[in-house]
């Protein structure tokens, strides 16, 4: 549905968005993540046609952004981080306006925004001022008007910025929905609304993309926890198993029966079932207790920085041999 090839774009000498590919099927919600600075703002203001990239193209349903805007830009629906809004409006009097901008017209605009009023719980509030509303919800108007005429490519930039934890949840079920008849590509610093709503993750680190990948794959590791009355001398002869790489102790836990805790490295995360057979096997064999034996698995947050640590150390190398040089 969405196709991003190879875009760059910068602003001056400062490279903000480095050569990014990705694509994006029909019914996907993609989280895109990535520490301020990181190209996500960027990326989305080139999807939606505010932004030219400087290099590479952009297809919507096989139509290329770049020689068919207008034609494209109708199918999309875009919530910036900071939503432009006419504060001196009233709510009912904005959507329409921002109808009449997509280009509806008579019975089917007058539909879509009462569909879009239903959706997002504004009836209350359609003819209040803009500026005297809460901060969620003028968020729930800019999400209204994003999905105004039932967008096929639907641009979230922090859509649950400000919303207190009913409206989140509102706002979660509201996106899902979306997702059965369009492709959503959500930008947020929040991980848990990434791990609510998204299937993928696509991982920003200075202008590059770090990671595409399925949250599923994501959260395993190639590591097992293990839980033995073992000792760390013992243990180490577990190494002999053809699938372990390493074992470390984590912890020593006291009391009345000691116990060790390990942190075991396998070949591979597909490996992990047979080392975790031939594991149990070897401790009982050895008359010791097992305790806890399970695959590690990681959240996004530790994700993130080990992305953000590898660059860092990327570009420390890369200052160094520039200042050896």
């Amino acid at each position: 549905m969405l196709e991003v090839s190879q875009i760059t774009r910068s602003y001056g000498n400062f490279k903000a968005v480095d050569n990014v590919s990705f694509s994006i099927g029909k019914g996907e919600i993609v989280g895109l993540l990535g520490h301020n600075g990181a190209g996500k703002t960027t990326i989305l203001k080139m999807i939606s046609g505010y932004l030219e990239p400087d290099n590479g193209s952009i297809h919507i349903d096989g139509i290329s952004l770049a020689d068919e805007l207008k034609q494209v830009q109708t199918g999309l629906g875009y919530l910036p981080e900071n939503l432009p809004v006419y504060a001196e409006m009233t709510v009912a009097d904005y959507l329409d306006y921002a109808a009449d901008l997509k280009g509806l017209l008579d019975k089917n605009k007058n539909d879509e925004i009462k569909r879009v009023i239903a959706a997002t719980e504004l009836s209350g509030r359609l003819l209040a001022p803009i500026a005297t509303l809460s901060r969620g919800y003028r968020q729930r108007v800019g999400v209204a008007q994003a999905i105004l005429g039932k967008p096929k490519l639907l641009i979230l930039d922090e859509p649950t910025n400000g919303l207190d934890p009913e409206q989140t949840q509102h706002m979660r079920d509201l996106i899902r929905g979306i997702a059965s008849d369009a492709t959503v590509i959500l930008s947020t610093h929040i991980m848990q609304e990434v791990d609510a709503l998204c299937s993928r993750v696509l991982m920003l680190s200075a202008g590059s993309l770090a990671v595409d990948a399925r949250l599923e794959a994501l959260r395993h590791s190639n590591h097992l926890l293990l839980e033995t009355s073992m000792p760390e001398a013992a243990a180490q002869a577990l190494k002999t198993i053809e699938a372990i790489e390493d074992i470390t102790l984590v912890e020593t836990i006291a009391g009345d029966n000691v116990s060790f805790s390990y942190r075991i490295e396998t070949q591979s995360p597909e490996a992990q079932r047979n080392a975790s057979a031939e594991l149990a096997a070897k401790i009982i064999q050895s008359g010791e207790k097992l305790y806890r034996l399970l695959p590690e698995r990681r959240d996004l947050e530790t994700l993130f920085r080990e992305v953000n640590e590898q660059r860092y150390r990327q570009d420390s190398l890369q200052e160094g041999l520039s200042h050896a040089a």
